[in-house]
């Protein structure tokens, strides 16, 4: 027995006995379901001789005491009520929908309830589960790069381990192929900036320091930051989408299970590659660059190539070059190291895959962007 009922007159009485678990779960809702509620006006339930209650048996109590107010019975407990009991009320509170529109309380009383100060209880715990996550992630962050750091190091020991033939693909796929693409943006923009820089200072008569916003422009922070931008969005969500594939299908669980260590595998050949292939790249937007401002002096302000050259010669320093071929270097580890540990953080769906792989090139050109600035900063105090 689960139940002793003991009925008098209009009113019920149940005495919970034994212990309602899991493994009893059938017999505790046969002899419930047994009970009947006609001509009963009130129902009392004790809880003296009750012996454990767990989170099943106490769903059974809540669904058979739901049904006993549904049928008009009023409900009190003789004793204390389960706290188990209270857990599942609480928790089925909490997700049951507010009303909506204009049936909604106005005034911010409930049920005849008078209404609640605002409290700032809620935006302070958002604002903290927040804060933590964020910690959380740049920790998780900075143990990614010492883990990718020490791998590189322990395969400098052995260069066999840093796997040339990985890294020449890599160099390949994310240098090769993207030659003509970032070629066409760094001739696109450099033709823009001629064009509209041309209009304005044709009102001045100063049309040859067109040459100067170019090649300056152009060598200096247009050339790279393109081309990165153009790589983040091209080789870094690659990066991610090819790692997180790996991981949905078990294959870098395969690498670890033969002993294979899947950041040397997976991780420090294309961060190496792109450090290679975008420095490269930006040599190749430079030039293309310049090649289109040339062409728009030549045709639009009639300034011969000779010329253009000279000026061009004139307007930059021993350094401007540099300045940008330097940043390189920097943005390829920013993208790379991006890409792939998003691609390893991708775990269990491919909706995951799509969500972490648009997060890492956001990230990644946000990184970009943000180093480019402190680049800026940091030539500015060395007057470069």
């Amino acid at each position: 027995m689960y139940v002793a009922a003991e009925r008098r007159a209009e009113e019920l009485h149940l005495e919970l006995e034994d212990n309602w678990r899991i493994t009893e779960f059938a017999r505790i809702g046969t002899s419930l379901a047994a009970l009947d509620f006609s001509g009963i006006r009130s129902l009392s339930v004790g809880t003296a001789a009750l012996g454990s209650l767990d989170l099943s048996g106490s769903w059974l109590l809540h669904r058979f005491l739901e049904r006993a107010r549904h049928s008009g019975v009023a409900v009190r407990f003789t004793g204390e009520e389960p706290p188990q009991l209270k857990l599942i009320e609480e928790a089925l509170a909490r997700t049951m929908p507010q009303p909506q529109g204009p049936t909604a309380p106005l005034s911010g009383e409930i049920a005849g309830a008078p209404a609640e100060d605002f409290s700032f209880e809620e935006p302070v715990r958002a604002l903290g589960k927040r804060t933590i996550l964020q910690w959380r992630e740049i920790v998780l962050g900075l143990g990614f790069i010492g883990h990718v750091s020490s791998v590189f190091l322990r395969a400098l020991l052995r260069p066999l381990r840093l796997r040339p033939t990985s890294i020449a693909r890599h160099v390949y796929e994310t240098g090769m192929t993207a030659i003509p693409i970032v070629a066409l943006i760094a001739f696109l923009i450099s033709v823009i900036i001629a064009y509209l820089s041309a209009q304005q200072l044709q009102n001045f008569g100063a049309e040859i320091f067109v040459v100067d916003l170019v090649t300056i422009g152009t060598l200096r922070e247009l050339g790279v930051l393109l081309t990165a931008i153009i790589v983040a969005g091209r080789s870094g969500s690659a990066f991610a989408a090819e790692i997180g594939s790996m991981q949905l299908n078990e294959e870098v669980d395969a690498l670890k299970a033969i002993g294979v260590e899947p950041y040397e595998v997976l991780v420090v050949p294309r961060v190496i590659g792109l450090v290679i292939a975008l420095p490269l790249l930006t040599v190749i937007a430079d030039a293309i660059g310049l090649t289109g401002g040339a062409l728009l002096c030549k045709f639009l302000l009639d300034m011969p190539i000779t010329q253009y050259l000279a000026r061009a010669n004139d307007s930059i320093a021993s350094t401007t070059f540099w300045v940008g071929i330097v940043k390189a270097p920097v943005f390829a580890i920013l993208i790379a190291l991006a890409g792939t540990y998003r691609g390893m953080q991708v775990r269990d769906s491919s909706r995951e895959l799509g969500r972490l792989t648009t997060m890492a090139v956001v990230q990644a050109i946000f990184f970009v962007i943000l180093a480019d600035a402190l680049f800026a900063v940091l030539f500015m105090e060395l007057d470069i």
